[in-house]
């Protein structure tokens, strides 16, 4: 009969509980059969050593009693009470004949039997949380995942590692890798698992889920395509408002989400030290800033402008001012800020000219001056000049009435020649103009310290 190799231990023996071979036609107990002897069976006699061992349930009483009736079909020759002598193939050649090849074939089945049950494996597979027991002629945890169909990627993991060999008894786990674009308290990166829920992944990453916000369930599945996931920690924030400390746990997004919770309303221009949507941090201080704002006018001088001209008829280093310069009015608004009852620096937003500013007219002159006055120039006139004003050429008195080195009135300066104030003009012009009095008048207009021009 011819002889198959399937690829499984349980097609090659549909029967698994054969544990000694017979020959069902009878040939070998015919051929072996001599008068008056006791022929003996396959079954009295094993014909290659100890049965082997074969894996799966043990045989039950029927499949006892079927063994019983293939034993039973070996051909025993009657017994006539007279013992054998001699040869008993010699007696029937065409016996002989007929018996080696069955005895071949029977001791090939044997041969192979032994050997295709040696090299069969017992394991139990588990790819991705799907078990199944399977028998293999694999040598190793590679060619059984090659046998199966079973494809690694660079982020799947298997156990025991590809290349370990393979015994009865063994189980191999087969885990897929999945991407998972994960979200972790504000930080984005890509990372891989082979754990297929959102809880094992989590534990795998090392993250405490406890208080923590999921944007999937933690018994979620995670496909081998992949899952998108954030996640925000609980995380302890600490807040300064109104003179009072308040701490939180929160898993919130945003500082103003945990400053709801910490049951802190900000109202109008009010704001805190960090800005309001980004991140809070674990252990981060966070100030509330209470700000005021309120708007002040104030009324600034604006200064006026001075416009020379020079005028031939003055004498070179006088300046007559034919009209007074006027300021002018702006006025200016400011806002002004109040944070946490301290006021900043006020911020200009807006003016307005009021009154503009009048310009001084002033006329300088160019004309020389004459070196000297006959009939005063051999006069001491620095010693008048420190009498009446201690030598000082802006010198005024305090009445505001006299002005200048002799201590001229305007009247009298101007009449001189002289043009504004004396006390604005240079030193050389005011002995000039004095010595032109001095011609005019003598010593009286100085009658107290005139003596000091001779003296």
């Amino acid at each position: 009969m011819p002889v198959s190799l399937p690829g499984t231990f349980r097609e090659a023996f549909p029967d698994p509980f054969h544990q000694r071979l017979t020959v069902a036609d009878g040939a070998l107990a015919e051929g072996l059969a001599a008068p008056g002897a006791h022929a003996p069976t396959v079954a009295d006699t094993p014909l290659a050593g100890p049965p082997p061992v074969v894996p799966g349930p043990q045989p039950t009483r029927a499949d006892t009693r079927r063994a019983a009736r293939r034993r039973r079909t070996f051909a025993r020759v009657p017994f006539t009470g007279k013992p054998f002598t001699g040869n008993p193939f010699a007696a029937n050649p065409d016996t002989l004949r007929r018996l080696v090849p069955q005895a071949l074939v029977v001791a090939f089945l044997a041969g192979g039997t032994t050997a295709f049950v040696a090299h069969d494996k017992a394991v139990r597979l588990d790819v991705d949380g799907t078990p199944r027991t399977l028998h293999t002629f694999a040598d190793d945890v590679t060619g059984l995942l090659a046998d199966e169909g079973v494809t690694l990627g660079a982020h799947d993991r298997v156990s025991p590692a590809p290349g370990t060999d393979l015994t009865h008894g063994d189980e191999v786990t087969v885990r897929y890798g999945r991407p998972v674009d994960l979200t972790l308290d504000g930080h984005h990166r890509r990372v891989w698992t082979t754990a297929d829920t959102v809880d094992g992944a989590l534990r795998a990453f090392g993250v405490r889920a406890e208080g923590a916000y999921l944007s999937a369930s933690r018994s979620a599945r995670i496909a081998r395509t992949g899952l998108t996931l954030t996640v925000r920690t609980e995380r302890t924030v600490t807040f300064m408002a109104d003179g009072q400390e308040r701490t939180v746990r929160t898993n919130a997004a945003t500082v103003h989400e945990a400053l709801a919770q910490a049951g802190i309303t900000l109202h109008g221009q009010d704001t805190t030290s960090v800005g309001p949507g980004s991140f809070p941090r674990d252990g981060q201080t966070v100030s509330v800033l209470r700000i005021t704002d309120s708007h002040e006018v104030h009324e600034e001088s604006v200064p006026y402008a001075v416009e020379r001209s020079e005028d031939p008829e003055l004498f070179r280093g006088t300046e007559l001012v034919e009209r007074a310069g006027r300021n002018g009015v702006r006025r200016v608004t400011y806002a002004v800020r109040t944070v946490n009852g301290v006021r900043q620096k006020p911020r200009r937003t807006g003016e307005e000219l009021v009154h503009r500013p009048v310009s001084r007219v002033v006329r300088t002159g160019t004309r020389q001056r004459p070196a000297s006055v006959a009939g005063a120039d051999g006069l001491n006139w620095s010693a008048l000049a420190a009498c009446e004003s201690g030598g000082r050429a802006g010198a005024v008195d305090p009445s505001g009435t006299y002005g200048g080195l002799y201590q001229f009135d305007t009247e009298t300066w101007q009449s001189l020649g002289g043009g504004g104030r004396p006390q604005e003009a240079p030193a050389a012009e005011q002995t000039y103009r004095a010595k032109k009095l001095y011609v005019q008048r003598g010593a009286s207009p100085w009658p107290h310290c005139g003596r000091r021009l001779t003296g």
